[in-house]
């Protein structure tokens, strides 16, 4: 590690705190109705999109109304999405000539990106068409994330509000999260590609001769647009196979300072507007600080873990110094590919600008851990505030047991509903990720795909079922996933990661409205302060994480002490 390299990531985050506040405070005017500089120009677009649905945007709707809205919006954009994939070569913009995706790719496909996952087991620029890549997968960057936001905007009025039987109004939140949120900055943001380098057409391809006098083909598209909500949505797919790791995708570092700073911006400024609208800036702060400091160390254990002198290279006569470079993109060198590999891992992104199998055994825990934890560092757009609101409600109603008081937070007293159902989603992700790995671990269908065996095999599959689960998308590089097994298995833990995550967590939101708000007394357990920051984390760590231990020992863990003894797998 070395000064300059803290000093880029500090500038990096620096960035993100810079512009957090402002957008969390103009996410809160959007989603409260109040007006805002872009009212003027957006609000009789919005007015236009109810008048067409015949969407009564002053009618709201209680959890369970809430709920199904998200649930039939979802299934009808996967029936749309896997229509697409297979109809892909009677469908226009097709310069390449692709076939139809197959049927168990296409399943996958479908569910990876209704789910914000953007798990891809294909190479984009070899199986895609434009208007696949346009029509079907950037609308779905653009709608799965303007979901979680809705959904984080439902839990947040349960605790805003005291006594009432609504949560708001799905389609109207959907609408303005798409209207005056994402596809402002994504343009903005993918302007911003295109002066970095990023290609924007609608040709497949072109041709290129090399310094060598020999001709090459190379893949182009509406590459800047996908990139830009990609990582504005926290989706994480590809244009490219190697995705932020091609030169297309990332031209340069100005560009990839970018990507981090898109993907860290909308997540961390959902927490100010938590806090604007429950009437506490003091409590998204809070939550800001939990999870930022939880970030922090993702990303010195990352960047430690690659700098240090590994002894297999050493023994070849390698400059320990130089550290692991396998699978690095040498142009942003190690600390910037250290915030990236824990940006997009402790979101719910998935982006890659370096190989996550090519790091070493203890740099690979990280991601696998900020993933299992839930990926609320500050998490996915949307997803990861209603995820952290769940390790909230646990929290305090551990510190209440702890002193002998009633629990609350922001009012609501918190009881045996709101703890069995916080404990029920909290519980989604262990269930898909060890039963899927256990089960896989002893299938020949499971273990045809692993490139690897020993330690690191089981951390290859452990972070398929891992990244589909938390709704990532990255992945060990050594596992083949494009077959029948892992195209279905994972599609059902990415339906598990999502739904059945936000089922409960609405019906929590539902219990929680309902209460009438207490008004603070002496024996309040003040949730804004660094007390309840640090109980967070340690529940974060504990609830969230220790039941993957047994796990990690067993493939990154043990892998790294059988590294320091000369063997590697």
């Amino acid at each position: 590690m070395t000064l300059n390299g803290w000093l880029q990531i500090g500038l990096v985050l620096g960035l993100v705190l810079v512009a957090v506040r402002p957008l969390g405070l103009y996410m809160a005017a959007v989603f409260e109705g109040r007006r805002t500089p872009a009212s003027l120009a957006l609000g009789p677009v919005e007015r236009g999109f109810y008048r067409l649905a015949g969407v009564a945007p002053d009618k709201e709707q209680g959890w369970l109304a809430y709920t199904l809205a998200m649930l039939t919006f979802s299934a009808l954009g996967f029936v749309s999405l896997y229509a697409i994939l297979r109809l892909q070569a009677y469908l226009p913009l097709n310069p390449q000539g692709f076939d139809g995706v197959a049927p168990d790719l296409a399943f996958n496909t479908a569910i990876s990106f209704l789910t914000n996952t953007n798990w891809q087991a294909y190479g984009g620029e070899t199986t895609m068409s434009a208007f696949s890549q346009m029509a079907g997968l950037a609308v779905h960057n653009f709608l799965s994330a303007a979901t979680g936001i809705a959904l984080a905007l439902a839990v947040t009025r349960a605790f805003a509000r005291g006594g009432a039987t609504t949560i708001g109004n799905f389609w109207v939140d959907l609408t303005r999260a798409t209207l005056y949120v994402l596809l402002p900055l994504s343009i903005v943001v993918a302007l911003g590609f295109v002066a970095a380098g990023a290609p924007q057409t609608l040709a497949g391809s072109v041709d290129a001769t090399t310094l060598e006098g020999a001709k090459q083909t190379l893949a182009l598209g509406p590459v800047a647009s996908q990139e830009a909500i990609k990582q504005l949505g926290t989706n994480g797919g590809g244009f490219f196979n190697v995705n932020a790791a091609h030169p297309f995708e990332n031209p340069n570092a100005f560009a990839n300072i970018l990507q981090i700073w898109s993907m860290l911006t909308v997540s961390a400024a959902l927490l100010i507007m938590f806090g604007e609208m429950v009437g506490s800036e003091r409590q998204g702060w809070a939550l800001f600080g939990a999870v930022g400091a939880l970030l922090l160390c993702g990303v010195a254990l990352v960047y430690a873990s690659e700098t240090a002198g590994d002894p297999l290279l050493t023994a070849l006569g390698l400059d320990p110094a130089q550290g692991n470079l396998e699978g690095k993109e040498i142009r942003f060198g190690q600390a910037l590919t250290a915030l990236y590999v824990a940006v997009t891992t402790g979101l719910s992104c998935g982006a890659v600008n370096a190989m996550h199998d090519s790091l070493t055994p203890l740099g690979g825990l990280v991601p696998l851990f900020l993933i299992q934890l839930g990926e609320v560092l500050p998490g996915g757009v949307g997803s990861g505030l209603y995820g952290l609101l769940a390790f909230a409600v646990l929290s305090v109603f551990i510190a209440g047991l702890m002193v002998g008081r009633t629990p609350e937070f922001l009012g609501k007293k918190i009881e045996a509903r709101e703890i069995k159902l916080a404990m029920l989603a909290v519980l989604i992700l262990p269930l898909a990720i060890l039963g899927f790995t256990s089960v896989a671990a002893v299938l020949p269908a499971g273990l045809a795909s692993l490139a690897n065996s020993g330690p690191h095999g089981l951390s290859e599959m452990l972070y398929a079922y891992t990244s589909a689960a938390g709704n990532n998308g990255s992945a060990f590089a050594g596992l083949s996933a494009n077959t029948p097994w892992w195209n279905t298995t994972t599609a059902i833990a990415m339906v598990l990661g999502r739904f059945g995550y936000a089922v409960p967590v609405m019906a929590m939101a539902g219990s929680l409205a309902a209460k009438k708000k207490g008004a603070p007394s002496a024996g309040t357990f003040p949730t804004d302060g660094l007390l309840f920051v640090g109980l967070l984390i340690g529940i974060i760590l504990i609830v969230g994480g220790l039941q993957f231990f047994p796990a990690l020992a067993l493939g990154p863990i043990v892998e790294h002490v059988l590294m320091l003894a000369g063997k590697t797998f």
